[in-house]
């Protein structure tokens, strides 16, 4: 009885190992939207899976969201996929870290309220 006892236990305990495991690997497609040129932060990263945002909002052309200007016009076929933004949307002498702060909220908040779905508040994008 006692020898049962105790592979039940383990087999409880091997169980919840790999349980807890898999859930640790299973967070790999968690992303974050994180730019380098925000060296301090007044809010958390933004949590975003790429897949799944993509999948809800149909969206199959990076460049929608990765897009590429050239003279001001957008380029149909060329994204900054692996790019972040600040690598061109540069700041300039008398800029301040919100300049790139609003130019995130034009490209995400700006589509959310242009398409009347996800998220548009402060908190609803950056959890505490």
């Amino acid at each position: 009885m006692k020898k049962r006892t105790m592979i039940i236990y383990a087999v409880i305990l091997l169980t919840g190992c790999m349980i807890a495991v898999m859930s640790g690997y299973s967070q790999e497609d968690v992303t974050t939207v994180e730019d380098s040129a925000f060296e301090n932060k007044m809010r958390p990263a933004v949590p975003f899976l790429h897949d799944q945002h993509n999948e809800m909002a149909e969206i199959d052309d990076c460049n929608v969201c990765h897009h590429v200007y050239e003279d001001g016009k957008p380029v149909e076929d060329d994204s900054s996929e692996g790019q972040e933004c600040s690598e061109c949307h540069t700041f300039n002498k008398g800029d301040t870290p919100m300049s790139l702060v609003n130019i995130y909220h034009l490209q995400c908040k700006g589509c959310h309220q242009k398409k009347k779905a996800g998220p548009i508040m402060c908190s609803e994008c950056h959890p505490r």
